[in-house]
């Protein structure tokens, strides 16, 4: 572990109001030379807001900031830059349409003569940066046509090129895949070995405790607790962060199962991207009224493949989708939503959310039929049903004519879930649903998920995080490249023989095998 003499930069006393919300109340923090600094809180903790500082994104209100011990103004991101901060945002900041290395070189062009911008020397940079975080992408690629993982990498090898004293990685793992965090954990630990600050938010919590060696909790705009990293385990840091043991984040619920009412047989989808490839092979399964079925997969296993297709986003090869023993014939997205089979999507910011558009819009976009009478909108009925789930899903808000962009990533999602939830579905689907929020808004999520099954909807989820396969299906369903690799009841399986069976290694066998 290497350690520093002191604090490269340092909040001393910071507090930030906006209007009448205190949003830091009073912060120190600091980070030191060749360390991993994680950063704990709830949303609305105060994290982004104190890192938005330190990044000179925002201002502090009172309290100012220390760069090698002496009064810093961090008037703007390229102020906090060129004095060696470098910030990588939960919410990606890349433009869709430009390609991998024109986005890594945005603003920061490197020049040839004359002022030309030298294309050959960013395109070998940009070959060598991809090659050290292990991807193979074509620098010409549009970055809109990477899948949200690899966009992940491109966001973090942007940061990386600025060649910062002080990283701040805020979420880098949400949609990186268990060997692309592998890699990412090596490159932090290169950085730190020559003397870069690293501060690591995560909502994975026992992933950000593997790659501290300092922790910080916020609560409430305040620094509550501060410790050595391998002093503490993750059941102290989520009591220091919501005042509450970790059992509590997962329902405890005695299932009351009814009828079969979503059934897969032999359903095959080619892979978007690579119609050569089968993201998923002739699967087949079953849901049935009042029971969670989880699917587990690391990327590329066809999970999101699966429930797209079950939604009708995108088409199926073959095989049959029964709902009630009645086919869902070839059909899209609207057609599926009136037959009651509704998705929660992965990417809550491109599929789920209409930036533009107010917390209440939002809620009622997929579900405005319901309150069409003789050809009008019924505004008093859109209005109460809002309200109602607004409430209903526990949205924090300041109202429905909120902007959707006012609120943090937990309640973003609860605003998805409840626009889901309005189309009054029978199947409810959703592709990772927990990603990017924090423990307090995964619990209530999770809560809303077993609330839907004891109203008798059949409840279809995917996930890569290994705790929630273990605590929050009935049963759960371990997919590896499309193909069902392992089956299990609540409690009747380990982390371990999670991860074992999901890397393909069953199927491999059962493939050579069958030959």
């Amino acid at each position: 572990m290497t350690t520093s003499a002191g604090p490269i930069l340092r909040a001393r006393d910071v507090t930030k109001v906006y209007g009448g919300t205190h949003a830091l109340k009073g912060v120190d923090f600091e980070v030191a030379a060749g360390r991993v600094t994680a950063l704990f809180g709830e949303n609305g903790a105060g994290k982004s807001t104190l890192m938005k500082i330190l990044s000179g994104i925002e201002y502090p209100t009172t309290g100012h900031v220390e760069l090698d011990g002496r009064p810093v103004e961090l008037l703007s991101p390229r102020s906090a830059a060129d004095q060696g901060i470098s910030i990588i945002h939960q919410e990606l900041n890349l433009c869709p349409n430009l390609s991998i290395q024109d986005n890594l070189f945005l603003a920061r062009e490197i020049r040839a003569g004359f002022g030309a911008i030298d294309r050959a020397s960013q395109r070998a940079t940009t070959v060598a940066i991809l090659r050290s975080l292990e991807e193979d992408l074509d620098p010409d690629r549009p970055v809109g046509d990477l899948r949200l993982g690899q966009q992940q990498v491109v966001e973090i090898a942007r940061a990386l090129l600025q060649e910062a004293r002080v990283l701040i990685m805020d979420e880098p793992t949400s949609a990186l895949t268990a060997p692309e965090v592998e890699v990412l954990f090596r490159v932090i630990r290169e950085l730190t070995a020559n003397g870069v600050a690293v501060v690591y938010i995560s909502h994975h919590l026992d992933e950000a405790l593997e790659i501290a060696d300092d922790v910080v909790v916020l609560r409430d705009g305040r620094r509550v607790a501060t410790a050595d990293a391998g002093a503490v385990d993750i059941r102290w840091i989520v009591e220091q962060m919501v005042g509450r043991d970790q059992d509590a984040l997962f329902p405890h619920r005695v299932p009351v199962i009814g009828e079969e009412l979503l059934t897969l047989r032999g359903l095959t989808v080619a892979d978007p991207a690579n119609p050569d490839r089968l993201a998923v092979d002739s699967l087949s399964l079953s849901v049935r009224e009042g029971e969670i079925v989880g699917v587990y997969g690391l990327m590329g296993s066809g999970r999101t493949e699966l429930l797209e297709a079950l939604a009708g986003r995108i088409p199926a090869q073959s095989g049959e989708v029964l709902l009630s023993g009645a086919a869902l014939e070839s059909s899209g997205i609207r057609d599926r939503i009136d037959r009651g089979v509704v998705l929660v999507p992965e990417d809550r910011q491109r599929d789920g959310l209409v930036q533009t558009m107010s917390v209440g819009q939002n809620l009622s976009l997929a579900g405005l039929s319901r309150f069409v009478r003789r050809l009008f909108v019924s505004a008093d009925r859109e209005r109460d049903a809002v309200n109602r789930m607004i409430s209903d899903v526990t949205v924090k808000t300041d109202g429905a004519g909120a902007s959707i962009g006012s609120l943090s990533g937990g309640n973003q999602q609860k605003v998805v879930i409840g626009k889901a939830l309005l189309t009054g579905p029978r199947v409810l689907l959703l592709d990772e649903p927990s990603r990017g929020v924090d423990v307090g808004a995964k619990a209530d999520i999770f809560e809303l998920m077993a609330a839907q099954a004891r109203r008798g909807l059949a409840v279809l989820f995917t996930t890569s995080d290994a705790e929630e396969a273990l605590h929050i299906p009935d049963r759960l369903l371990v997919l590896a490249r499309g193909v069902v690799a392992g089956e299990f009841r609540r409690g009747e399986t380990t982390r371990e023989e999670l991860m074992s069976v999901s890397d393909g290694a069953a199927v491999d066998a059962a493939e050579e095998d069958a030959t």
